[in-house]
């Protein structure tokens, strides 16, 4: 009896995450996204959430596949994760130089990240989320309108794909959330429905919302050239793909 019980309590040791994260609490409300919520102008309603405060990092996602050896990349099934799956580890239990513990994780597929999402008792953010969280600086609870905000997102961009990612642990923004701007692309929930106008009754044909341009005219705010980018990004993934900078944060709902 003791010995089924010690098994026990290792197997509910090893389903939870090696360090418990911290999670910051958002009120939501309304939000004028640059994707309306009615595809032509309506705000967004935001339901109040809990954010993981930083990106999941190279250790804490070693921790998940050794607890969750499917998502190893020597194991996974290659319907959920392309051939750049974790590359840069050493191997498929060891981080090596390429890939430092304090690091948030790339080379992540939508599957990987929301398997882990999902073992945190979370899930991914929605894009209306992530762009609420984001629009934050650190004394305003959206700082968009603020040409030195917008110069700031766009600045990273002209850091090279392939300059080694800094360690996490910016200064926090108004709410407590950090890096969320940088030094990573980050997944959404809803990353293949962006260019999707939410309400496609009004379009003769459907099939035209399959392209970028269609989902396009529908975009607020088209000055705020460094959140579109993004939404390009996103939308040109499938959830299979990996890439070398695109990392993730986890949500709960509140």
């Amino acid at each position: 009896m003791r010995n089924r019980l010690a098994l026990a309590l290792l197997g509910l040791m090893l389903a939870l995450p090696a360090v418990a994260a911290d999670y910051v609490a958002l009120p939501g409300g309304r939000f004028a996204s640059v994707l309306p919520a009615d595809g032509k102008a309506a705000p967004a309603q935001i339901a109040p959430f809990r954010l993981r405060t930083e990106p999941v990092t190279n250790a804490e996602f070693l921790a998940f596949v050794k607890s969750h050896p499917e998502w190893r990349r020597d194991r996974v099934a290659s319907i959920l994760a392309d051939q750049r799956y974790l590359s840069h580890w050493a191997d498929a239990e060891t981080l090596g130089s390429g890939a430092l513990p304090r690091q948030p994780v790339t080379r992540v597929s939508w599957f990987a990240a929301q398997a882990y999402c999902e073992s945190e008792g979370a899930r991914l953010p929605s894009w209306y989320e992530w762009e609420y969280a984001a629009a934050a600086d650190a004394t305003r609870r959206d700082a968009r309108s603020d040409p030195a905000w917008r110069e700031k997102l766009l600045s990273w961009y002209s850091r090279p794909s392939s300059a080694p990612l800094p360690d996490i642990g910016g200064a926090p923004n108004v709410y407590g959330v950090r890096d969320i701007t940088q030094p990573v692309w980050e997944w959404v929930d809803d990353f293949n429905a962006l260019l999707v106008a939410s309400d496609s009754r009004d379009q003769n044909d459907p099939d035209v919302l399959k392209f970028c341009g269609a989902g396009a005219v529908s975009l607020q705010e088209k000055e705020n050239y460094a959140v579109l980018m993004r939404i390009a990004m996103l939308s040109a993934l499938q959830a299979a793909d990996t890439t070398n900078n695109m990392g993730f944060r986890c949500a709960k709902p509140e």
